[in-house]
């Protein structure tokens, strides 16, 4: 990868005299490789013009994310840092307040703390997500820490030494934990895709929940898509096979038909470790979901959830994400352990001047 001053890919907002775009953009960055390495392709990220840059934290599998976090903030100058996501499980919500407040330390005004049930964190080390009245208490200890109130531990009433504020934002995907991030968080990170129907339901479950707390209009929507820029969705969507799975695996089977995607999925696939979501062998993963997601059902999906298709077709979709009051998208590549290069410079190059020629609502 070359270095920042060496690159010649199109910025996102070097459209010349275009109106701004109407979402911020961001991509997800997972730390699969050396520290230094991933620091190089966030510095990419920032010369390309994108707003944030998402990283996610499972230990077992990743670099540590706010060690990530932190040399990635000192490393840029602009673009803004985000967990998406970290857990309240095999963190301690002090343990998380105090790495936050680190790391916004380092880039004032440019971290985000971005949060979730965990998965991937806690199921490889014999533990289970957090339940909703969990994320109530375990993300108001942390939002009172960073305030610098007291908070009582079992009886022990502590505080953070030098608090700092941190924005908290909380992935969701259902109903129940839609309406309760919209409560309690400063922003939410959705994870239903970009299927209308589906995000505009998805909208008003958050903005539910913000109204229920008195900040009806003040929680912000980040839109989580898997993203692919191509002319042949259908041979570009056989990739996506273990994803589609994973959602059904999940409890995402019903949500997924109402847009048409019908799939049938045992709770386990034997062979792939150490999920279908974050297979290490992932073409092995796509073969061994063949026999529960059909061609059909997996084009439908990339067609209606994902952002798969031409530029012009993934800035028309973007510019219907941004109608439903969505302010961030986060675009995702396919695979944990390889870095988004192809992506991160060909949604900037072919999507991006698009969006930022598309006049602001």
């Amino acid at each position: 990868m070359t270095s920042s001053t060496d690159r010649t890919e199109t910025p996102l907002d070097a459209a010349p005299g275009a109106a701004a775009p109407r979402l911020r953009v961001g991509i997800r960055i997972p730390p699969c490789r050396p520290v230094g390495e991933l620091v190089e392709v966030v510095q990419q990220a920032e010369a390309l013009g994108y707003d944030q840059v998402w990283l996610p934290d499972s230990q077992l599998l990743w670099r540590d994310v706010y060690a990530v976090a932190a040399a990635a903030a000192a490393g840029t100058r602009r673009i803004g840092v985000g967990t998406a996501v970290t857990n309240v499980v095999t963190r301690h919500p002090a343990v998380v307040a105090s790495a936050a407040r680190t790391v916004a330390e380092v880039a004032p005004g440019r971290f985000t703390l971005g949060l979730g049930v965990g998965n991937s964190s806690v199921q490889p080390v014999g533990l289970r997500p957090s339940t909703g009245a969990e994320m109530r208490e375990r993300v108001g200890v942390i939002r009172a820490l960073l305030d610098g109130e007291e908070v009582d531990f079992l009886g022990v009433r502590s505080r953070l030494r030098d608090p700092a504020p941190v924005p908290l934002h909380m992935a969701a995907s259902g109903p129940k934990n839609l309406r309760l991030a919209g409560e309690i968080a400063d922003g939410v990170i959705l994870l239903s895709g970009v299927a209308p129907d589906n995000l505009a339901a998805s909208s008003a479950r958050v903005q539910e929940g913000a109204a229920a707390a008195g900040k009806a209009g003040r929680v912000s929507m980040t839109v989580s898509a898997f993203c692919r820029v191509t002319d042949d969705v259908p041979a570009a969507a056989r990739e996506l096979k273990p994803i589609c799975a994973g959602i059904a695996q999940n409890g995402g089977g019903p949500f997924l038909a109402l847009a048409g995607v019908h799939v049938d999925v045992p709770q386990h696939v034997p062979g792939v470790y150490p999920d279908l979501v974050h297979a290490e062998d992932w073409e092995l993963a796509v073969r061994a979901c063949d026999r529960y997601v059909s061609d059909e059902a997996v084009t439908a999906f990339a067609r209606q959830f994902c952002l798969y298709g031409t530029p012009e077709e993934i800035a028309a979709r973007l510019a219907a994400v941004a109608q439903v009051g969505a302010t961030a998208v986060f675009l995702q590549h396919v695979g944990s352990y390889t870095l988004p290069d192809e992506l991160l410079s060909t949604f900037a190059r072919e999507v991006s001047p698009r969006l930022s020629a598309a006049p602001a609502r």
